[in-house]
């Protein structure tokens, strides 16, 4: 898993060890998913280890100052698209390459805001990598071999470091409603993502329906999830 020494990756991981399966991690200082050798070699380490890697899930991902396209300094705009988009392919190339040799393997992407099409304001390069990210991940379940298949999860908004990046006062209110803590999505993430491996799988935690009713039932609860 890429993306899994912290948040949703870690939370992940954690769970998928407690259930006793074997998992691999890959952080920013394990490897760069903007060079594909690189992931390949995690690849690679996790197969010499335990035989076989089942699933595979491209977490890592970055998010952007909260500035307008023009005012987004160069550099960190191609960061954004290098690690969120580019990283993702790499990670397909090489996971979708191995399970086809060994016949067997799904890929999980991970989605984020942008992924169902809305627009806000400020992000508009992480955005567009996310949604990018979901229409890769279909046009890959045209071309999985037989026994290898890809889906989405959608973890929602969920209190990590790149949830809270740049959180203004009013966008706080908002995930005061919505957003859930790691330990609490993580567990049923994981467990959806072994019970739904399947070719075009997509798998969320915030439904429109659950979105409606938290909106509904707001002024009446108080769930303080942000520190």
């Amino acid at each position: 898993m890429t993306g899994g020494t912290r948040g949703i990756g870690r939370g992940l991981a954690e769970h998928f060890t407690r259930l006793g399966h074997q998992v691999v991690v890959c952080g920013s200082k394990d490897g760069d998913v903007r060079e594909r050798e690189q992931l390949q070699a995690v690849w690679d380490r996790a197969v010499r280890e335990h035989g076989r890697v089942d699933m595979w899930i491209n977490n890592a991902g970055i998010t952007q100052s909260r500035l307008p396209l023009w005012e987004l300094p160069a550099d960190e705009a191609h960061r954004v698209v290098d690690v969120n988009l580019n990283g993702v392919i790499n990670g397909c190339a090489v996971a979708l390459a191995g399970m086809a040799r060994q016949g067997h393997g799904h890929v999980w992407n991970m989605e984020g805001l942008g992924s169902d099409g809305r627009a806000v304001a400020g992000l508009a390069v992480y955005g567009a990598t996310k949604r990018a990210l979901t229409y890769l991940t279909l046009a890959l379940a045209k071309e999985v071999p037989p026994g290898v298949s890809v889906g989405l999860l959608s973890p929602g908004m969920v209190t990590t470091d790149l949830l809270l990046h740049d959180l203004t006062p009013r966008s706080r209110k908002v995930y005061d409603i919505l957003a859930d803590r790691v330990e609490t999505v993580t567990p049923w993430l994981a467990e959806q993502a072994l019970a739904k491996a399947a070719n075009g799988a997509h798998v969320r935690w915030l439904t429109p329906r659950k979105v409606l009713y938290r909106f509904v039932t707001a002024p009446f609860t108080r769930r303080k999830v942000i520190p």
